[in-house]
């Protein structure tokens, strides 16, 4: 028995209510974290066999909750939960425990791949980093709204902006209990030791990288009886958490002296310093009708300088090289729009705020002492991950734990240093000159071509493989399979002129196809009417998807022409578009109109209304670079609901009595 045409709209409106219930769901319903279990004692570690992704495909591993409290110095804390993660070693009886600390600041400590390179002889142990993978996260939207919505991500009109965004974000977390305070380095040191003795390990060895290595290396100087030995890759030692100018222009000269030595980089410039340097000088403000945002495109480079293998592109030196050299103002747009759409939300803030922290102090003698004096990039970088002279260290409370170790302390544990010879971000140099001195058993190792961490882990990894399972086994250092191989230019698979160009044929190709997709549904309305009921279903729910995509993109061109100060999935960008678009192909494949034509003026009204409130609704239920989807869902939905809706009373039984009675009257 076929279902009636009524009973079909009334499902038809059951299903888009639910949608519209699912997106006002998602607004509401919390997040979900790692809890605290019912009655857990603080240092207590609860686990149970999982599974854990490495480059090698999914491995048998054992998962659980750690319970520390928040701030160890205060015996009223509140107790948190972090997640950890132990990968067994493949051999019976292994050797130590690998910890592995993960960089930052504000990264997560739990996404470890290339953990099954160490499982043949060790245990490796992750164990998630406070504020960032535990169940107190210090996500600050605050400062990430403030980025996002510059015109220049560090310029000088903006820093007041990001600092009073840290503030703001530092008072909403003490409001709710968080007590800053307690998320400092020396707190996670305690928290990987109380995980060392939960799972019964005398000693540990400990990996770390980048800002990871900061963490490892207070770990040594509080507790070296319980490590056997410790590698740490990207060494960053006490007062550099962020970039000196005068080591980065070092390293450009570096890659001067690489591109006078590779015949096509030389036949593009006889000095890449140089060139460089006139390029971001001479920087245009704009690529045709496109704003340009100067500082978004120093920091992209920074940060894209710091690796130069090619799984690292497009944020890779070759890619950044090549933009420079060949690819104009194009590629410059390209760069300033990455930035824009990556760097704000790239990072915890709240937690990189509260670690970097202790070096607060050598940030205040660099700016005092002038910051930068005319080097290539300039300050922007550092203006960026601190907020500038006056940023958050004026604003986010300083943990007392970091007095003790603000600078180099002397140790004995077995170390190993390995830096890459081209390493932006943590040059060699610093840690040869003040932290090798202070390590009674230190050595180092600089890798000839090789950038920051994601270099040594992609570039000769058999290599850099042996060196660490040696180091760990025996404690010899041996770097001789590593081959001195020539920077790559060419690596660069999509470069910055051509995504310019993708981008620009985006936001203007598919809103004209859009609106191309309009005129030729309201032309055969008007010439053969109303679609099939069939058809018309079809183009309302799903022929509309990529209308509101193409609204989406019409309001980026706005924005990218008229207000740079727009992100890219801001309300103002996503929604008026959105819903206009899909308003109008719902209302142009909706089924024919009563004789009379009555609801031919408040049916587009309610129709395109319902679509932007859909559209506001799914953007605000999306997050990151998903509301644009959200958004488009949430207008279809809408769009169709109040559709239905006008439909089911224009066609119920009760309007057609009231309707026929009232013609009778005028009868």
């Amino acid at each position: 028995m076929r279902s009636s045409p009524h009973r079909r709209r009334s499902l038809v409106v059951t299903g888009i209510a639910a949608a519209l219930l699912v997106l006002t769901a998602v607004i509401v319903w919390p997040d979900s974290t790692i809890r605290v279990p019912r009655g857990a004692a603080p240092d207590s570690l609860t686990m149970k066999s999982c599974s854990y992704d490495t480059e090698d495909g999914s491995v048998a591993a054992d998962c659980g909750t750690l319970v520390v409290a928040e701030n160890r110095r205060d015996p009223g804390s509140r107790l948190i939960a972090l997640p950890v993660v132990r990968i067994r070693a493949a051999s019976k009886p292994a050797g130590e425990p690998v910890f592995r600390f993960g960089g930052g600041p504000g990264q997560s400590n739990m996404d470890f791949p290339q953990a099954s390179r160490l499982t043949e002889n060790h245990d490796v142990v992750l164990v998630g980093y406070r504020g960032v993978d535990g169940s107190s996260r210090l996500d600050c939207h605050e400062v990430t709204d403030a980025l996002q919505s510059s015109a220049d991500m560090t310029g000088a009109q903006n820093q007041p902006h990001t600092r009073r965004a840290f503030e703001r974000c530092a008072d909403r977390l003490q409001r709710t209990g968080v007590d800053l305070t307690g998320y400092s380095a020396v707190q996670r040191v305690e928290d990987m030791e109380s995980a060392r003795k939960a799972l019964g390990y005398r000693r540990i060895d400990l990996l770390s990288s980048s800002a990871g290595t900061r963490t490892a290396m207070i770990y040594a100087w509080r507790h070296p009886d319980a490590l056997r030995r410790s590698a740490m890759i990207s060494v960053n030692p006490p007062g550099h958490l962020f970039w000196d100018p005068r080591i980065t222009d070092t390293q450009f000269e570096q890659y001067a002296d690489l591109c006078r030595a590779d015949r096509a980089c030389d036949a593009k410039t006889s000095d890449l310093a140089a060139t460089i340097r006139s390029r971001v000088a001479d920087m245009p403000s704009r690529w045709g009708p496109f704003s340009i945002k100067k500082t978004n495109v120093s920091i992209l480079s920074q940060y894209s300088m710091h690796m130069n293998g090619e799984g690292s592109a497009p944020g890779n030196a070759p890619t950044v090289i090549d933009a420079y050299l060949d690819g104009g103002p194009g590629a410059m747009w390209a760069m300033s729009v990455l930035a824009d759409v990556t760097l704000p939300s790239s990072t915890v803030w709240g937690e990189l705020a509260s670690f970097a922290m202790i070096d607060a102090p050598a940030l205040k003698t660099y700016y005092g002492r002038g910051g930068d004096h005319g080097s290539i990039l300039g300050n922007s970088s550092t203006d960026f991950l601190w907020g500038g002279p006056e940023g958050f260290p004026t604003v986010w409370p300083d943990s007392p734990d970091n007095a003790e170790y603000r600078t180099v302390r002397p140790s004995s544990v077995e170390t190993l240093l390995i830096g890459g010879e081209l390493d932006f971000s943590t040059p060699p140099v610093n840690a040869t000159k003040e932290l090798l001195p202070s390590l009674s058993r230190g050595s180092e190792v600089v890798l000839p071509g090789i950038g920051h961490t994601a270099d040594f882990w992609q570039q000769q990894p058999e290599a850099g493989t042996h060196l660490l399972t040696t180091f760990y086994d025996s404690g010899r250092v041996d770097s001789s399979r590593f081959e001195r191989r020539p920077v790559d230019f060419t690596a660069v698979p999509v470069s910055m002129s051509l995504i310019a160009g993708l981008l620009l044929a985006g936001v203007t190709g598919l809103p004209l196809l859009g609106l191309l997709a309009l005129v030729l549904l309201a032309r055969r309305r008007r010439r053969r009417g109303a679609p099939g009921r069939v058809a018309g279903r079809w183009i309302r729910l799903l022929g509309t998807l990529p209308l509101g995509l193409a609204g989406w993109l019409l309001g980026l061109l706005f924005a990218w022409t008229l207000a740079p100060q727009w992100f890219i999935t801001s309300l103002p960008v996503v929604v008026p578009g959105t819903g206009l678009l899909v308003g109008l192909g719902v209302y142009l494949a909706r089924p024919d109109e009563d004789p009379d034509g009555s609801n031919r003026t408040t049916t587009p009204i309610l129709v395109l209304l319902g679509a932007w409130l859909g559209a506001l609704l799914g953007a605000v239920a999306g997050s990151g670079l998903l509301i644009p989807a959200t958004a488009v869902l949430g207008a279809v939905a809408g769009a169709n609901a109040l559709l239905a809706v006008r439909t089911l009373r224009r066609r119920s039984p009760l309007a057609a009595t009231t309707a026929t009675a009232a013609t009778a009257a005028t009868g």
